[in-house]
């Protein structure tokens, strides 16, 4: 049961579950009930029998968003988890990712226990070893979504330590 909310919860990170409800992050439980209700009343699959089925199916599929968004939204733990995995991916993609490099490309400092690699300002990204292990063992359960090219493919963002920018280090 866990394993499928979390499944659940991956592909909801790829749509918008505020946006299905035509709602916002900052509704009440209320104002989220009152927008899955007209949604409920407009696509419920027993209003639109008397459709074609073309337009049945496209309300059918449109429920069932609305449906799978409000079992998310409506449970404060499961809301609050969705709205921290919505704000990282909001981040993610955010940053201002100034270029992707192999992590074999990084220089490793044997000090530090660091892997390194200078920025264009003079600064410089560096990552532990254990931040790309920790990576690699969050991301094992996207195995299928991650292959790429017949490798599987790990990235975790650096930011500079002198400037705005970040680094996209890839694993493969």
């Amino acid at each position: 049961m866990e394993a499928l909310f979390y499944s659940k919860m991956c592909d909801a990170a790829e749509k918008d579950l505020y946006a299905v409800l035509g709602a916002s992050p900052s509704d009440s439980v209320q104002q989220l009930r009152h927008r899955y209700q007209q949604l409920a009343l407009q696509y419920h699959p027993d209003r639109l029998k008397a459709q074609c089925s073309a337009e049945a199916e496209s309300g059918v599929k449109k429920f069932l968003e609305a449906d799978a968004a409000w079992r998310i939204l409506s449970d404060h733990n499961k809301r609050r988890q969705y709205d921290i995995q919505r704000r990282a991916q909001e981040l993610k993609q955010d940053w201002p990712v100034d270029t992707t490099v192999c992590l074999e490309e990084m220089s490793w400092d044997q000090d530090l226990c660091v892997y390194k690699y200078c920025c264009r300002c003079g600064g410089g990204f560096s990552v532990a070893e254990d931040e790309v292990q920790e990576e690699k063992h969050s991301r094992q359960q996207d195995y299928e979504k991650e292959k790429i090219e017949g490798g599987l493919h790990r990235s975790v963002i650096v930011c500079c330590d002198t400037c705005s920018l970040s680094l996209c280090v890839k694993k493969t």
